[in-house]
């Protein structure tokens, strides 16, 4: 990570700036939320480089300004991923990396009714609650191969597909939980690379 130039993409109160940032990486954090922001600033100082930027928006940075683009659980949030990869790539120099964590499509899938398509692109509405207010949070849910396909059209070559299981070390956090929470499908990590003979 040292001396890498990271781009967090929906980086919201910044746990995973800091910690890229502990690991020397050159770290950009932008969300669309100004209130996730100050959350944000609050964790990481005054010299944080955070800005508010909304990833269906045209993205504030020049042509290959980063070597990684991470993007932890944020697009499975946007009806149309085409346009906002293409601002990734854009963004990442040739040979970078987008790095990025989605629901697993198949958890959802599975808990629709029988009738539920697979393949299609549909939204749902969760319900959150923090300090005693509730707020509903709309994610899109599509196939993997709509992931797969949005990925390679927009001009990235898959490097890796993975399904994440639980680290060892959560056992001692959920010791009830911790046999059924490993054994379910939960997220789906993609990293996809710019060609390294792209132009930017």
């Amino acid at each position: 990570m040292a001396g890498r130039r990271i781009l967090d993409a929906g980086c919201g109160s910044g746990p995973l700036f800091a910690a890229l940032r502990d690991r020397g990486a050159v770290v950009t954090g932008i969300d669309a939320g100004a209130e996730m922001l100050a959350m944000a600033r609050r964790r990481l100082g005054d010299d944080a480089d955070l800005h508010v930027v909304d990833l269906c928006d045209p993205l504030p940075f020049a042509d290959g300004a980063f070597d990684d683009v991470v993007a932890s659980l944020v697009l499975h949030y946007l009806e149309d991923w085409g346009p906002t990869l293409a601002e990734m790539r854009r963004v990442l120099r040739p040979g970078g990396r987008l790095i990025a964590s989605v629901n697993h499509p198949f958890v959802e899938h599975l808990s629709q009714n029988p009738r539920h398509n697979y393949f299609a692109t549909t939204s749902y509405t969760d319900e959150w609650t923090f300090d005693g207010r509730s707020f509903p949070v709309i994610f899109w849910r599509r196939s993997l191969h709509a992931m797969t396909d949005a990925f390679t059209s927009a001009g990235f070559r898959i490097a890796v597909i993975s399904e994440p299981q639980l680290d060892p070390a959560a056992r001692e956090l959920f010791p009830d939980d911790f046999h059924d929470l490993s054994t379910k499908l939960s997220f789906l990590v993609f990293v996809v690379e710019v060609p390294p003979s792209a132009a930017s």
